[in-house]
């Protein structure tokens, strides 16, 4: 199959499934745009980050936080909203905690973010100990409250917490020798902060959900013995394509048409910023082996802000349901064309932006006959 990108922006394409086992045909394309200065509008950057092909992670795969999930998942519902970045202290003076927002459109999330402390555990009680003094602090779920208690020598006694198994500061078994000096979590929430290593908090990061952890790995549905012998290869009854959700509910919003404010408060170091997200129609054309054509619009359903390096992402989705195979579309075009192309194409004739291009071509074709 043909991609034709007519975007300054990355395009991709891939083979999708739906439950009941029917392909789809999904074209991504995903925009890299410099954060602008206050008052003026996001530019695309000029190089363009590539489409992700696997996930990555802070750190090891499985055992630290997820920076960026697959971009070709085969639809989305909702725009993901995600930032990987950094809490800064107010002017550049170093303090022991901030306070951060993320608001976008609906979606408004904010969290405190601490200097490096640890649980003091003495005779009597479990307390948290004194913040450090930061000037930039990681915002990730490595610094969100969770982990696993494996401090334990008896196995048995281990134990995890499902919805942040790779954070910090989580103790089932409250033994002094076993609690003390051990670090705390860099983030928590507003109205409830971190007191007790064994309370279930929130984790507060920005970032996505692991695949694995609660509760999105529950909506993955059940891979048993029935699902092996009866449903195997597709996807089991139980299936939710809400798993296809990389950030938590609260950083999910409907598909955003552009011009939405994006506001940040202590998530750069300037303190505030605050742009609007560009207008940008991103059409597809799937084209027939027979003839016809199917036109789309594809919509944003990931937003990727990253701040620490001045820049965010929005990722557009398309998709067709494919009757046979892949191989019935051979032209997709993502992006406008111009009325000259078009005629060409129902002529069955090649195109050339300009004379210039037919010259060069006709040259090339001369030599290579020669």
């Amino acid at each position: 199959m043909e991609l034709l990108n007519a975007t300054p922006m990355q395009a991709g394409y891939t083979i999708g499934m739906q439950p009941h086992g029917r392909e789809l045909l999904v074209i991504v394309v995903k925009g890299t745009f410099l954060i602008p200065e206050r008052g003026k509008q996001p530019v695309l950057a000029e190089r363009q980050k590539q489409l992700v092909e696997s996930d990555t992670f802070t750190g090891e795969p499985g055992c630290s936080a997820p920076l960026h999930e697959f971009d070709y998942a085969p639809f989305k519902r909702h725009c993901d909203v995600l930032l990987n970045g950094s809490a800064y202290s107010p002017n550049g003076k170093p303090t022991t905690r901030v306070e951060v927002t993320l608001r976008l459109g609906p979606i408004f999330k904010s969290f405190t973010v601490t200097g490096d402390r640890y649980w003091e555990a003495g005779s009597l009680a479990i307390r948290p100990g004194y913040a450090g003094l930061f000037e930039r602090m990681p915002v990730s779920y490595d610094h969100a409250f969770g982990g696993i208690d494996n401090f334990h020598k008896n196995e048995t006694k281990h134990s995890v917490l499902m919805t942040n198994p790779i954070g910090k500061g989580f103790h089932l078994q409250l033994s002094r020798k076993l609690v003390n000096g051990s670090p705390m979590p860099n983030t928590e929430e507003l109205k409830r902060p971190v007191t007790m290593p064994n309370a279930n908090y929130q984790p507060m990061a920005l970032g996505p959900l692991g695949r694995g952890w609660d509760p999105r790995r529950k909506l993955a549905g059940t891979y048993d013995q029935d699902w092996i012998d009866n449903t195997f290869p597709f996807l089991p009854a139980d299936f939710n394509d809400a798993y296809y959700q990389a950030a938590p509910i609260d950083q999910q919003m409907p598909h955003p048409q552009g011009g939405e404010r994006v506001f940040l408060q202590n998530l750069t170091a300037k303190g505030e910023t605050s742009f609007t997200l560009p207008e940008i129609e991103v059409p597809i054309v799937f084209f027939y082996s027979k003839g016809e054509n199917n036109k789309r619009k594809a919509v944003i359903d990931t937003i990727v802000l990253e701040p620490d390096e001045g820049l965010f992402t929005m990722t557009w989705r398309a998709s067709i349901p494919l009757n046979t195979n892949f191989l019935e579309i051979p032209q997709v075009l993502v992006g406008r064309k111009s009325p000259g192309w078009w005629r060409a194409r129902e002529l069955g004739k090649a195109y050339y932006s300009s004379l210039d291009q037919l010259t060069r071509e006709k040259r090339a074709d001369t030599t290579e006959k020669d």
